[in-house]
């Protein structure tokens, strides 16, 4: 096969995707966003599968398979690939998207991620898929844009008009907790790519912490699937319970949104329990939940500089110690772009614009999260997900969450009593 000329490195390509995404979406550049929503089947053939919304839905995926094939373009990837496997994933992806906006599973808290990685499973585990198809699957080039994309709703501005007090709880919080998980995963002798991807997930924001870590170390994305699946399935309990021991001992809703906010791992789930406590819960706890977003872009540089200096295969070697300028060449370059996103969202957009564009691009990230989490079922085989003792990981995500829980009921009720 003929050598494809490459441009760009990927981690810049997938920067200079996401800026595209962003400013084409400034400029007025964007696609209607699709209805998922439904509670009924009369719902789902009246509002889902309509012909004007399975339009909106194909005017959507002419818009993502553009930016997907400009991506194999400038990081010489055969274009052929792209259009045999890109409608496929889209595909699942948005049977995935459709059965996550039934309404019951919305109440439970269920993300678009969880039935992406699912079907992709399913599908990649009971049925041969041909080795060029898993071969060209591009799940952490999907996550990476989504991650850039992700930086945009990270506004400083929002915490710090809503008070200091989320933000001091998130930075406790998050420092404390990370710092447990990690020392139970090294008692428990997990393996270092898991014992970062689970620190990160149970200590600063879930979903979004997990796969930033995981692309800033290059994680194994079955590791990745794993953490992820921990996540979803125990924020469903807490969402649940939480709010009903809350109301066992009478906390205030100030104290319960900071408890919720601080240690359910989901945005929708937090948002979900909060609701059920009452309008000033929710509040906090939406607050709460931002200021452990705002420092998820600290967390993954950090992250990013410690793994390339400490971990890198060459790190030991005398002769090929990382000096700042190999730092910079093995740092992984979307990290940059999130916090890009980021700064120019929190302090060069305004209001009015951001009221604007947050809906396209918070619906274009999402998408790109669930296609990256279908690729991830695909190209997973169930046998190395089980075969990988995960017990053990299970074990120490519990007892950290645990810890979790009852440092941020004490922070929560030190702040905010």
């Amino acid at each position: 096969m003929p050598t494809v000329k490459s441009y760009l490195q990927e981690d810049w390509a997938i920067v200079a995707l996401g800026f595209l995404i962003i400013l084409l979406s400034l400029a007025g550049v964007t696609v209607a966003l699709p209805e998922y929503k439904w509670a009924t089947a009369a719902d789902l053939t009246g509002k889902v599968l309509t012909g004007a919304n399975l339009l909106k839905i194909g005017e959507q995926f002419i818009y993502v398979i553009l930016i997907a094939l400009l991506g194999s373009l400038l990081t010489g990837k055969p274009l052929k690939n792209t259009l045999l496997v890109f409608p496929v994933v889209y595909a699942l992806t948005t049977l995935a998207l459709i059965v996550a906006g039934n309404a019951a599973l919305n109440e439970l808290g269920l993300e678009a991620v969880i039935f992406s990685l699912i079907i992709g499973l399913l599908i990649g585990n009971l049925f041969k898929l041909p080795s060029w198809l898993r071969e060209s699957l591009t799940s952490e080039f999907f996550v990476k844009i989504g991650l850039v994309l992700l930086g945009t709703t990270v506004i400083f501005s929002d915490v710090l008009k809503a008070g200091s007090l989320g933000l001091i709880q998130a930075l406790v919080v998050v420092l404390s907790v990370w710092y447990f998980s990690y020392w139970v995963c090294k008692r428990l002798k997990i393996d270092n790519e898991l014992t970062m991807m689970l620190s990160s997930a149970v200590s600063i924001c879930g979903v979004s912490a997990a796969i930033a870590t995981s692309g800033a170390i290059k994680g194994d994305a079955k590791k990745l699937s794993l953490v992820i699946s921990l996540v979803l399935i125990t924020a469903i309990p807490m969402m649940i319970f939480m709010p009903m021991i809350a109301h066992y001992f009478n906390f205030s809703q100030e104290v319960t949104g900071a408890w919720l906010g601080g240690s359910i791992d989901t945005t929708g789930a937090v948002v979900a329990s909060g609701s059920l406590v009452g309008e000033t819960a929710l509040k906090i706890s939406t607050i709460v939940k931002f200021s452990q977003n705002v420092l998820l872009g600290v967390a993954a540089f950090a992250i990013s500089v410690y793994w390339t200096y400490t971990k890198h295969p060459s790190a030991a070697d005398a002769n090929t110690k990382p000096t700042l300028r190999v730092i910079w060449e093995r740092f992984p370059k979307f990290v940059i772009g999130f916090i890009l996103a980021s700064v120019v969202f929190s302090f060069f957009i305004s209001p009015a614009t951001i009221a604007q564009v947050k809906g396209p691009l918070k619906s274009l990230q999402g998408l790109w999260f669930a296609l990256a989490f279908t690729s991830i079922g695909l190209e997973t085989n169930f046998k190395d997900l089980i075969g990988t003792d995960s017990r053990k990981p299970v074990y120490a995500f519990l007892i950290a969450q645990g810890f979790n829980v009852i440092i941020t009921l004490v922070l929560a009720y030190l702040l905010f009593s």
